[in-house]
């Protein structure tokens, strides 16, 4: 059987990193706990995960500055639950407009980002093997390892992979912690913008909106971005495979 590359010596990707697993798990069971004693949480998190954009907007602007923690606590959830983060971000700029919503989402997501980084570099590996494969993971893996930052950017891009499962891979890669912040922050302003305008507008949207058709283009673009990225993920780096040869 394959087996994946191993860099950088004695890391989290030799011997079993069960103290980093160990904070994982709490980590989740703490989100689960919050979730199910919390009934704004609950509510908002239930909206999320079905798509209900309509409701979740009603349930943050109902809360005031309590608000705010809910919709930091789901962009927290979205490390382990990956439900569209357009669905946040889009009912951040409805509640607090398009500004103040940017803010708010994009220093939520970075910061997001990194604990999924973090925890892909301490302790994903074995529980990634288990959950998405390890031919998977390690196609993954490779392509980011040889990808440099033009791939870190496009996954921010575009829906490449889902926004934390990339994370997981670029943190078990090793990839400098600098470089994937700022990645993670440029590249993922373009959709996270454009969800927010759309959220901010909702109420005032006409089809003469230039702004509208702009946005729409620029989602249409994205949309083609996705399209022809998608074979650096899917087809890695001809040295990538032979070196998991």
């Amino acid at each position: 059987m394959t087996q994946p590359p191993t860099r950088g010596g004695g890391d989290a990707r030799s011997g079993k990193p069960w103290e980093a697993i160990a904070i994982t798990l709490a980590a989740i069971l703490v989100l689960v706990a919050a979730v199910l004693a919390i009934d704004p949480l609950r509510e908002a998190f239930g909206d999320a995960v079905r798509g209900d954009t309509e409701k979740l907007r009603k349930d943050l602007r109902e809360l005031d500055a309590a608000g705010v923690a809910i919709l930091y606590a789901l962009i927290a959830i979205h490390t382990f639950v990956w439900y569209p983060a357009e669905i946040v971000d889009a009912a951040a700029g409805f509640v607090w407009g398009f500004w103040q919503g940017f803010a708010m989402v994009m220093a939520g997501w970075v910061a997001q980002g990194l604990a999924a980084y973090a925890i892909g570099r301490t302790a994903a590996r074995p529980l990634l093997y288990r959950f998405i494969g390890e031919r998977r993971f390690g196609r993954l893996e490779r392509a980011i390892e040889h990808g440099g930052v033009t791939l870190l950017l496009a996954a921010r891009l575009v829906p490449i992979v889902p926004f934390s499962l990339f994370s997981y891979v670029a943190g078990a890669a090793r990839v400098p912690v600098g470089r994937f912040a700022w990645t993670t922050a440029v590249g993922y302003v373009p959709i996270t913008a454009l969800s927010i305008y759309l959220g901010s507008r909702l109420e005032e949207l006409s089809p003469g909106d230039p702004l509208l058709w702009m946005s729409v283009l620029v989602l249409i673009g994205l949309l083609v971005l996705t399209r022809l990225l998608r074979p650096l993920i899917h087809h890695p780096h001809p040295e990538a495979e032979a070196e998991a040869e």
